[in-house]
């Protein structure tokens, strides 16, 4: 029997990888802030980036390289690399260059950090011969990828096939503010040694980017190197196509709430579906737009379940919508039928006490037709402004 098992991401790797990560001195106080992923086998790989119009050096670096698999990635914090021009990119050559291991092919690099500045060579050449490719620590690289994150995001399962032999996926995330994927500073690297060819990756790849990565938001903000990288070095030897979709699939949804969840000064993480749309591209339209509302956020923060926010965000989003067939519920506490209005102090007190949760769902039943999508946010406080005002010291 096929079955998807969880792992302590802290310690479970895919065969073949190896990761850490160090103090290069990007980040005071000996914070860590450069890392590694390298396998002992070449890896196939699939990607999704952002689709910003000013994307980042690193993003233009991989995509210059055509078609190519590789063994090692390098990451920092603290410096996006985007904006540099010719010499961002001139600036990773240089590094990967300086790299003096043995069995290292086609490196390639990816940043996240403060936009505009160019990369602190020097700092990231010494700090590579810190490096131990035979460490495995994913608490290390996990760490050194994150910005103003709270907390790590890792995940790890076993998928074990139906004739007892299975394969490994671990992934990693880093992403709170700049977030609303379109492909936030969001990074995520997923790691395989499932027997996957590249073309079969970048399928389920770009099939679970829409319902995960893509359907979060923070703050509304795409980024500059919003990246996804899967990288399978095949090393297990196995592969069942649909439990590794869904695989995927559940490692992807997790991180992106994850993120979602980390947002900067976040308390809530709020799922909007839109259901009965005309087709999806309106349920996802208005589903999105809700969650980078501001309006609606900050609403959220304050705990007001204020539905006329979240019935005009419908009608400004521009989808087809009828006043007299849509319905709004916080959870299962209804406020909106069919354009009759139910709102009263027991309902608005009932809303409320939903609004309480970590976790709760807006659902807006537009009752046009049968298509569907969920966008997932959060809300937007105080700390989320006290963090960007001053977010390059």
């Amino acid at each position: 029997m096929r079955k998807i098992i969880q792992k302590d991401a802290a310690i479970f790797l895919p065969d073949g990888f190896y990761m850490d990560g160090i103090n290069a001195g990007l980040k005071q106080n000996g914070a860590l802030d450069l890392a590694f992923i390298y396998s002992d086998n070449v890896c196939d790989l699939a990607s999704s980036f952002t689709t910003n119009k000013l994307a980042a050096a690193p993003i233009r670096h991989f995509k210059g390289k055509g078609s190519f698999q590789t063994n090692f990635l390098l990451i920092n914090s603290k410096n996006a690399n985007a904006m540099t021009g010719q010499r961002g990119i001139d600036d990773i050559d240089e590094i990967l260059n300086s790299l003096e291991y043995e069995n290292i092919i086609n490196p390639i690099m990816s940043s996240t950090g403060v936009i505009g500045v160019r990369l602190p060579k020097d700092k990231i050449i010494q700090g590579i011969k810190q490096f131990d490719l035979t460490k495995k620590d994913p608490h290390n690289a996990s760490a050194a990828i994150l910005t103003t994150d709270k907390f790590a995001k890792r995940i790890s399962y076993e998928v074990v096939l139906d004739d007892g032999k299975s394969f490994g996926i671990w992934a990693m995330a880093k992403g709170a503010g700049m977030i609303n994927p379109a492909m936030a500073t969001m990074l995520s690297f997923i790691l395989t040694d499932a027997d996957v060819d590249a073309n079969t990756m970048q399928d389920i790849l770009d099939d679970a980017v829409e319902d995960t990565f893509n359907a979060i938001s923070v703050d509304g903000d795409t980024s500059t190197n919003d990246t996804v990288l899967m990288m399978s070095n095949k090393k297990s030897g196995n592969f069942d196509k649909e439990i590794f979709k869904q695989a995927v699939k559940q490692v992807m949804q997790y991180l992106a709430l994850e993120i979602v969840r980390d947002g900067e000064g976040a308390t809530k993480v709020v799922a909007y579906s839109v259901t009965s749309a005309k087709n999806k591209q309106e349920a996802q339209k208005a589903a999105k737009a809700l969650s980078n509302s501001l309006l609606v956020k900050t609403a959220i923060f304050g705990e007001d379940p204020n539905w006329g926010r979240i019935a005009s965000t419908i009608g400004a989003s521009g989808i087809t919508c009828k006043e007299e067939l849509l319905s709004i519920s916080f959870d299962d506490v209804c406020l909106l039928k069919k354009g009759e209005l139910l709102f009263d102090d027991t309902y608005e007190q009932q809303a409320k006490d939903v609004m309480k949760k970590d976790y709760f769902t807006i659902t807006c039943d537009l009752g046009i037709s049968d298509a569907s999508f969920t966008a997932y946010g959060c809300d937007l406080g105080h700390e989320y402004i006290n963090i960007n005002a001053d977010y390059r010291t």
